[in-house]
């Protein structure tokens, strides 16, 4: 069975509890989606906790029916919440008051760890920056995802994703450095290998500000302690060559969507091919465990989970038709980086510039 991130990390029972910012309101699927992805991660983390802010009566009578919520929730109402069309720029003026704004302010206030959201990705970052502000350092904060692919961790890292269409050369070096720190405190990675995402993996290909980047990158590599392993290729991103992708948030965008709606293409393909005739499905049968096998690899709400990366605080951004596995793995990769104080790490990385070994627990141990 490929790892996911229930399967990659194992929990420690020496810590305090989690407390998980919830927008129980944002999204596709509505406050029943995101309660159901709550009870899941209760199954997964005993000591995990939720802040909830939405909806107050309609939550109670969500949560009420939940046994294993019972006592682990505390709900702040809010009467409005911000359209999944909503623009940035005026959820910046407008928001507070709605539930996404509340997630992320209570992190702000430190009554949480971490916040998790289905909403609007725009907002929830122009939320998030008016509110917990850039930390130290950064100058423009990026989405990290996870993606499928051949390396013995399941994932490789790409960012940016969204966060902002726009990167220069010193941009791109410091997704670089925080692609690394995000390598190893999520995925338990020692010494993970950079690429710089590209049409072509030799040096002289590309436009000015990937060159440049690639220059730039590779002067520092020594001193900072990152592997950079020089221009990849789309076909890169699920391999094995690479652990974490650096690229503009247009380009990681439309590489991110690509890649989701091929695998429910082939899912659907499949699914088609096993129902043409008497005989496929026979051999459907068969193969029942491999496709399930094969389903789980490239099933989207296993790696679901954007992080805002660069922020005084961790956000975590949930693919807005997220269903209650969706919502369970965002909430599973939040308590991960709650539980390991990642957003000090990040900040102390580039702010230092350096990329200290202490840095660097050893969760791959612990698994």
């Amino acid at each position: 069975m490929t790892a996911g991130f229930e399967d990659t990390f194992s929990s420690s029972t020496d810590q305090e509890d989690v407390v998980v910012s919830i927008d129980a309101m944002g999204g596709d699927r509505g406050p029943g989606a995101v309660v159901a992805g709550m009870v899941l991660s209760v199954k997964n983390h005993p000591d995990i906790r939720f802040a909830i802010h939405g909806d107050e009566p309609k939550l109670r009578r969500l949560i009420g029916k939940r046994k294993l919520l019972a006592d682990r929730c505390e709900i702040f109402h809010t009467e409005r919440t911000v359209a999944m069309d909503e623009k940035p720029s005026h959820a910046m003026r407008n928001g507070k008051g709605t539930s996404m704004w509340g997630a992320i302010e209570s992190v702000r206030d430190g009554a949480a760890s971490v916040a998790v959201s289905c909403g609007n990705t725009g907002a929830l970052m122009a939320v998030s920056m008016i509110r917990l502000r850039k930390a130290p350092g950064v100058t423009r904060p990026a989405i990290a995802v996870l993606f499928p692919s051949r390396n013995p961790q399941s994932f490789n890292i790409m960012l940016d994703v969204g966060a902002d269409i726009r990167a220069d050369a010193k941009d791109l070096l410091q997704y670089a450095l925080m692609g690394t720190s995000y390598a190893r405190n999520g995925l338990g990675l020692t010494q993970p290998r950079i690429g710089l995402l590209n049409v072509g993996t030799e040096e002289h290909k590309g436009h000015a500000v990937l060159k440049e980047a690639h220059d730039l990158i590779t002067s520092v590599a020594a001193e900072n302690g990152l592997t950079f392993v020089g221009f990849v290729e789309g076909g890169d991103i699920p391999s094995d060559k690479v652990d974490v992708i650096i690229t503009d948030g247009f380009t990681g965008n439309v590489a991110l969507k690509t890649a989701e709606g091929t695998a429910s293409l082939i899912r659907e393909l499949l699914a088609k091919a096993f129902r043409y005739s008497p005989l496929s499905r026979l051999g459907a049968l068969f193969a029942l465990t491999s496709l399930r096998r094969l389903s789980r690899r490239i099933d989207p709400r296993r790696v679901n989970g954007g992080v805002f990366l660069g922020l005084n605080g961790i956000v975590i951004k949930s693919h807005g038709d997220a269903d209650a596995t969706g919502v369970s793995a965002a909430i599973g990769l939040a308590y991960r980086l709650a539980q390991n104080d990642f957003s000090k790490k990040l900040s102390a990385r580039v702010a230092s510039g350096s990329a200290g070994r202490d840095d660097a627990p050893a969760l791959a141990a612990e698994s």
